[in-house]
């Protein structure tokens, strides 16, 4: 039965509103008549703080799914709430809600069961409540995203369709002719970073789709083209990419890194800062040590667990290919004017160079950059962000570039207008990075003398 409004004690005012009535219907114990019929809670005066709850997210995905996006950033405190929620399936509204003028509540345990679906990225794994995580494992699955995806005629079209999708989800921007869809795809094989792949962050490729659709509307063109998306790449950097074009124009101003001439232990590294590549000057300098039980290796900055690691593999090498004990030498390195943001050991290549370069005193090629992890058997091993560290090559104005013969495919993201800027030398093992990096001389000539017959085969 409806109850009466004079047994309800009426505490608000019925209003006119357009040719209808509008009643907001209160009790001093709470909303009788428009509480689970037409509103949720009606917040009205006379209805106590300690009834004006608001369910959170746990209790409306009850028997259904509760999505949560970069879960690790859910504090410790929050990720311990949320598996008693999933351990119990109910769980207190405690809190305060918009409607409750600032006075806490807290409820008898509210049901809350659903399915739970975390993403993250996995670096910050170790954020993580362990128990949470034990949890997930435990009764769940794990899947790690794929972050590219293969480069087929099938993927392709997907790509395509995905433009103009992208287009048509904008409403404004003109759709893409051939040469623009080609310049997107090209672009989707570059930021894949892996050889015969299309990368699969596609939230940054539709933000290119969309700023090239822009200068296109700017022009009053009927189709977006090849130049709009070149513009677009400019237009639509990301911070670390405008970052590291400042830094590159600052020492070029600086000549914090040298693209002529020659010099003993300098070596331009190619690093990738982000999703940009970068020159990273290294500086090898040798003295004897300081000390008679053993010797030093000192780098700068965090890079110094690279520099020791680099050092360690190729004094193997030296000793073993020339016969030269490194153990009497302090050994200092420097990565100029780069303190932090570099990760992997890409640059241990570099960091031999330099260190040969100055034990035997053979200047190095500073119109030469180079990138690769090298072994302790002198081998050149593959790294990441090949087509980033190439193109910022080329924007510094460096002639040569030496990089794994095992990354040689991933330049097929670059068209052939790009790679005619810059020599591409492939290595496969330290002779061959020192055979095209150091400076042709009697010293050069006496150094790769040394080294075994093994390296040139």
């Amino acid at each position: 039965m409806k109850p009466k409004l004079s047994e309800a004690r009426v505490s608000s005012k019925t209003e006119r509103k357009h040719a209808g009535f509008v009643y907001n219907v209160t009790t001093d114990t709470g909303n009788l008549f428009a509480n689970g019929f037409l509103v949720s809670n009606s917040g009205g005066l006379g209805t106590p703080a300690h009834l004006r709850v608001a369910p959170g997210a746990v209790h409306r995905a009850h028997r259904g799914v509760l999505f949560i996006d970069e879960i690790s950033s859910l504090s410790p405190k929050a990720q311990q709430e949320l598996l008693t929620a999933l351990q119990e399936r109910k769980f207190s509204i405690s809190g305060q809600s918009e409607m409750s003028s600032g006075a806490l509540v807290h409820t008898e345990p509210v049901p809350c069961d659903f399915v739970l679906v975390a993403a993250g990225n996995y670096k910050d794994l170790q954020k993580m409540h362990p128990a949470l995580r034990s949890r997930i494992r435990g009764y769940g699955y794990e899947s790690y995203m794929e972050e590219t995806m293969p480069d087929t005629p099938e993927n392709k079209e997907k790509l395509v369709r995905f433009i103009a999708q992208e287009v048509v989800k904008d409403g404004k921007i003109p759709h893409f002719d051939e040469g623009g869809i080609d310049a997107i795809i090209d672009e989707a094989r570059k930021r894949a970073g892996r050889k015969s792949r299309f990368t699969l962050r596609m939230r940054e490729l539709g933000g290119l789709v969309r700023a090239a659709g822009d200068l296109a509307q700017e022009d009053g063109s009927k189709f977006v083209n090849a130049e709009h998306v070149r513009k677009a790449k400019k237009l639509a950097q990301t911070l670390e990419q405008q970052m590291v074009n400042q830094m590159i124009d600052m020492k070029k101003d600086y000549q914090v890194f040298l693209t002529k001439g020659s010099a003993v232990g300098r070596v331009n590294g190619l690093a990738v800062i982000g999703d940009a590549g970068v020159i990273m000057p290294i500086v090898a300098e040798v003295a004897p040590a300081a000390s008679r039980e053993e010797s030093r290796i000192i780098a700068t900055g965090k890079l110094g667990e690279i520099a020791k690691e680099a050092v360690e593999n190729v004094s193997a090498i030296i000793k073993k290919h020339t016969g030269k004990d490194t153990s009497s030498y302090d050994i200092h390195i420097q990565f100029l004017q780069t303190h932090e943001g570099v990760e992997g050991d890409s640059a241990s290549v570099s960091v031999a160079t330099s260190v040969i370069s100055a034990l035997e005193e053979v200047p190095v090629d500073q119109s030469v950059a180079m990138t690769g992890s090298i072994s302790v058997r002198g081998e050149v091993l593959p790294v990441g962000g090949i087509v980033p560290k190439v193109e910022a090559a080329i924007e510094s104005g460096i002639k040569t570039v030496i990089l794994p013969k095992s990354n040689e495919e991933d330049l097929g993201a670059l068209n052939h207008g790009v790679l005619k800027k810059i020599k591409i030398i492939p290595v496969r093992n330290i002779y061959e990075v020192l055979s095209n990096a150091l400076v042709e001389g009697k010293k050069k000539t006496s150094l790769l003398a040394k080294i075994k017959r093994e390296f040139r085969e």
